[in-house]
């Protein structure tokens, strides 16, 4: 038994493979049977002339997504996906599939999310997580090359990290937990045992938000550097971003094709990336038709205005402290302001990374969080990390669905996850 992606090593040997039918033509004496087992898609052809009666009249019978084992001839054929088809002799039905739902024809979203736990056997669908499963392989690899030690954080958790209004709350054994939203206070720590750290995985947030950039469970990487300042953060995001989209465009070029994107806007966003400083930024949006307010975050057309005058992704630094986390430090030169950043994908992505350098003073802590008013029992622990060894850090984290939605060209991110939760679906 061999996968149909190794059949190219196995030309004008007869072979058995396993998979689904994913669809079917036929004439009064061919039937072409495309078949697919995960690792790829090969044609079959089946004459009429050349087999026994009841297998044609079994493969006529045959229904999309039907689970079958079919035996043949490896044959070249530079117009069939792969560079070869099989000459069928053989087919065992394993499991029918009467009545397949999804059909070749178009679907509305709300229907294909509805049956998603099998839209998921479609070729968008699994391009998409193709390239999802690139980008999460090249996260590690990446990080592992450059000394990050991955030291992943707990879910539950008993304080908040982005604020208070987007928690998921659950009873915990009698006491107050929260679904973690980040897991940067714990990366924290770990960076001060091992150095250069991440951590990855599912994070939470309930945003009441139906656009096309949120989610209500996404998943995150987030890696964190001991004696790192925001200068040094932002050369590490840049090229951290930069090696992801080679490492696709590289491994990923059918999977790109079957997406219809356009990759000339991918190639460009090559180190070093254009910086911006966010008062430089509220100066090109004043008086603009973003509705942009003095002092505010961004909104999705102020990210698509800025990010419309350069050729790759930008990298916006010093928002306000006013609206960012107690954690974040002050910049030096001018306190109102904070050492962080963001990475602005082109195309009216937006936001695809945030972070910035974390503020080592305990008296300053400790003041943020007294202005956040924030339960300072809960961050106990926090604080120990300021009383023992202190030292400037910084960290980002980059949200895989919006990285992918980006490098895939798609119009939302619950494309770009297995089985997406936004606030109005819990299923499949």
């Amino acid at each position: 038994m061999v996968s149909i992606a190794e059949l190219p090593k196995h030309v004008g040997e007869k072979v058995q493979l396993q998979g689904w039918l994913y669809n079917r033509r036929s004439s009064k004496k061919l039937q072409f049977l495309l078949v697919r087992d995960g690792s790829a898609m090969v044609q079959g052809v089946l004459v009429k002339d050349e087999v026994a009666e009841s297998l044609w009249d079994l493969v006529d019978g045959l229904t999309q997504e039907s689970a079958i084992r079919v035996e043949g001839e490896v044959r070249e054929d530079a117009r069939s996906p792969g560079g070869v088809e099989l000459g069928v002799t053989g087919v065992e039905v394993i499991s029918g599939s009467p009545d397949y739902p999804i059909s070749l024809k178009s679907h509305g979203p709300e229907f294909l999310l509805d049956h998603r736990h099998l839209w998921l056997r479609s070729k968008r669908p699994q391009a998409v997580l193709k390239v999802r499963d690139e980008v999460t392989f090249g996260i590690r690899d990446w990080l592992h090359k450059e000394g990050f030690i991955n030291v992943d954080s707990p879910i539950f958790t008993p304080n908040a990290c982005e604020g208070t209004t987007t928690l998921f709350e659950t009873e915990y054994f009698g006491s107050q937990a929260f679904l973690t939203q980040s897991g940067q206070l714990y990366n924290e720590a770990s960076a001060m045992a091992f150095g250069k750290v991440f951590c990855f995985g599912p994070t939470f947030r309930a945003e009441k938000s139906k656009t096309r950039r949120h989610l209500t469970e996404f998943w995150m990487v987030e890696p964190e550097v001991a004696f790192m300042g925001l200068d040094d953060l932002m050369t590490l995001i840049e090229n951290f971003v930069g090696a992801l989209v080679a490492r696709v465009l590289e491994n990923c070029a059918e999977e790109l094709k079957v997406l219809e994107r356009d990759t000339a806007p991918l190639e460009r966003a090559v180190p070093p990336f254009p910086r911006l400083s966010y008062p430089d930024a509220a100066e090109i949006l004043r008086g603009g038709d973003t509705g942009f307010e003095d002092g505010g975050d961004f909104g999705s057309p102020d990210e698509t205005e800025l990010s419309s005058r350069y050729d790759r992704p930008l990298l916006v630094h010093r928002f306000p402290s006013a609206i960012k986390a107690f954690y974040m430090k002050e910049d030096p030169a001018d306190p109102k302001l904070s050492l962080s950043v963001d990475l602005l994908a082109p195309e009216g992505y937006g936001e695809i990374v945030g972070g910035g350098q974390r503020e080592e003073s305990l008296e300053v802590i400790e003041r943020k969080i007294k202005e956040h008013d924030l339960p300072k029992e809960a961050f106990e622990w926090y604080l120990d990390l300021r009383r023992y060894g202190s030292v400037p850090h910084s960290g980002f984290g980059m949200g895989i669905e919006r990285a992918v939605s980006w490098i895939c060209g798609l119009g939302h991110l619950r494309e770009a996850i297995p089985f997406p939760r936004m606030i109005h679906r819990l299923s499949p």
